[in-house]
């Protein structure tokens, strides 16, 4: 099937990064150290856990992979296992894939895709700065600031 045709039966409504999820009573996912980047102390990072959380709508049964790239994106930082999922007519799933002992060796913009049926479906920057090096945005001036 191409891209062209799946994203017609298949929509990636958000991905979100957070440091774990759990499934609480009545199927409900709770996240936990949601974030959008990464301001770290120094680099290399290592992070014990991550978890990438994907929203699916539509239908249709789906193999999905999620894959982080080096900011050149020419080397894997850590790949998971292809996860099988369906999706009832109308309806909606969660997508959860976890990785372990994760290390980003350097600062930059790290790119995390997500395959669907080994086909790139989409991809999101995670930008992973160091705290030592990373210069702050100019101050606001008076003039700048909207009332």
């Amino acid at each position: 099937m191409s891209t062209a045709n799946l994203k017609n039966k298949l929509e990636l409504a958000y991905t979100i990064f957070c440091d774990d999820v759990r499934l609480e009573v009545g199927n409900k996912l709770s996240l936990i150290g949601v974030f959008q980047n990464m301001l770290v102390q120094q680099m290399p990072v290592s992070l014990i856990k991550l978890a990438v959380v994907n929203h699916w709508r539509g239908e249709g049964q789906y193999l999905s992979e999620v894959r982080i790239l080096s900011p050149d994106r020419k080397q894997p930082v850590v790949v998971s296992e292809p996860a099988p999922f369906e999706i009832a007519q109308g309806g909606h799933t969660d997508n959860v894939s976890f990785f372990i002992n994760v290390t980003f060796p350097t600062p930059g913009e790290y790119w995390v895709q997500t395959l669907i049926n080994s086909t790139l479906f989409d991809e999101q920057p995670l930008l992973v700065m160091d705290a030592r090096t990373a210069t702050r945005p100019a101050e606001a001036t008076a003039s700048d600031a909207i009332n």
